[in-house]
């Protein structure tokens, strides 16, 4: 593992920086297949900064957390391969970090959801089955379909050891299972000044942001399914899609505001409660307007890891042509916060 920094002591003349070599280990990468350019340079500066991160947390083979932590977390693992496939025809690392979940997975509840969102990105950019076909049943599990309620909502408030087990987690796990959304409101540490980056997020049993991965999830086993000839479990995943997108809108919309509430029992909207139904297509064509304009009004009032999927419900609504100068104030924000 490489070094984070060294310290010398006893040196018998004085050092300077020409005195040593740092050496920087990465995996198989090529800076060539993608270039971009414009007559803005801050978006440059932004690609430039963008594309070298990728690279430089590569140094173990899989996508780690960067400098920090130094291991895989399945929603950074996603935004990383995302980013990286669109930059290199190199899928090997997020191949084998995919691998590296299925036996080693993370506390947060979204972060289990991320992991067939991972799988998806590949197929989609190789057409390759292998990774599917081989980890399917597994899969199936990562998607929390075992905690589905009549209606076809989610609630890990419902998670036992058993399905913890099923989910790749040893008995002996020290962390608690539970929703995320984004980073904590009193921030890392306990520091009571740090608001965090959850947009005042009040939780409840049946979360939005949990159950509007949970569909997504349901879509994309639906894919799967019929990609490898499961005929009747395609149909099962499709039924579940369909109940738990029609339960979404008629239980976590508020018709008044036209905007989505944090979940049940709660009148609070967040931003995240509302940019993760845009961003997986789950707004009735009639609700887009009203949801997109209170979106709008939060700004950036979530995370780096939130901004993904704030930028893909602009886009998905059709604000990538509308409002530029918006997305562009979320990418510079977000590349300034890093």
């Amino acid at each position: 593992m490489p070094l984070r920094y060294a310290e010398v002591t006893g040196a018998k003349e004085p050092l300077t920086a020409e005195n040593f070599t740092q050496l920087a280990h990465h995996s198989y990468w090529k800076m060539t297949p993608a270039v971009f350019s414009s007559s803005d340079d801050i978006l440059n500066q932004i690609w430039d900064l963008c594309k070298y991160s990728i690279k430089a947390t590569t140094f173990n083979g899989l996508y780690v957390d960067g400098d920090r932590e130094r291991i895989p977390y399945e929603a950074d693992a996603y935004l990383n391969q995302i980013s990286h496939y669109t930059t290199d025809r190199e899928y090997a690392i997020a191949r084998q970090t995919i691998e590296y979940f299925m036996e080693h997975p993370t506390w947060p509840t979204e972060w289990q959801q991320h992991v067939a969102l991972m799988f998806y990105a590949d197929y989609m950019y190789t057409g390759n089955i292998e990774l599917i076909q081989k980890y399917y049943d597994q899969l199936k599990y990562k998607t929390l379909y075992e905690l589905a309620n009549e209606d076809g909502l989610i609630t890990s408030t419902k998670m036992t050891p058993e399905l913890m087990a099923n989910l790749g987690f040893s008995k002996d796990l020290k962390e608690t299972f539970r929703d995320i959304v984004d980073w904590p409101s009193a921030g890392w540490g306990g520091d009571p000044t740090n608001k965090g980056e959850r947009d005042g997020y009040v939780f409840k049993d049946y979360n939005t942001v949990v159950n509007a991965f949970y569909y997504q999830n349901m879509k994309i086993m639906t894919e799967f399914a019929e990609a490898l000839g499961k005929t009747q479990e395609a149909l099962d995943f499709k039924l579940r899609a369909l109940k738990a997108k029609k339960a979404f809108n008629e239980k976590m919309f508020d018709s008044e505001r036209g905007i989505y509430i944090d979940g049940i029992g709660t009148d609070h909207a967040s931003l995240h409660a509302n940019m993760m139904p845009l961003a997986f297509n789950m707004v009735p064509e009639d609700h887009i307007a009203s949801v997109v304009e209170f979106v709008k009004s939060r700004g950036m009032a979530c995370s780096v890891y939130g901004s993904q999927y704030l930028m893909d419900g602009l886009y998905n609504a059709g604000c990538g042509r509308l409002c530029p100068g918006f997305v562009k104030r979320i990418l510079v924000t977000e590349v300034g916060t890093i």
